[in-house]
This record gives structure tokens, sequence and C-alpha cells, in this order.
């Protein structure tokens, strides 16, 4: 598998860290690899193009990427 290198905030990498801490996720890789997953699909179901799912919220009520995976996040712990 190809190794790509990505900026992120402090923030997300604590909560990346606390995903893998809790048990919910086996590796940091998996966590990333399930927000993109789950970042492709919404592009792909929604309709919406990359600049509108990076934005705060996606116009019209719908539902940012993070807070899909928020909720993503919740079930996976859920059924865990």
């Amino acid at each position: 598998m190809p190794m790509v290198t990505v900026s992120i905030s402090p923030l997300q990498a604590a909560d990346i860290r606390a995903a893998v801490d809790n048990g919910s996720y086996a590796s940091s890789s998996e966590v990333v690899r399930e927000a993109l997953r789950l970042w492709d699909a919404a592009r792909k179901v929604g309709g919406h193009d990359s600049e509108m799912l990076t934005q705060d919220c996606i116009p019209g009520g719908g539902k940012c990427v993070a807070e899909m995976f928020a909720d993503h996040e919740a079930e996976h712990r859920r059924t865990a």
C-alpha cells in the first residue's frame, strides 16, 4: 500500500489517537482509511463536488463529512 504524508490539526490527531486508544480502531491508518471511504461515498451518493465537502456544512441542511464520520464512528462503537 502506498504511503502518503498529510498534515492534520493537533485536535484531529488527538481524535484519531482516542479512537485507537478506546479500541474503536486497530490503528490510526484504519481511522483514516475509514474516513476516506466515507468521504468517497458521500461524494458519490450526494453528488456534491469536493469543494462543498470541505465546507463546514453542506448547504440545504445536509451533513458535512465530519458529521457523517462522527455518526459512523458512533455506530461502529455501538455494534462492536
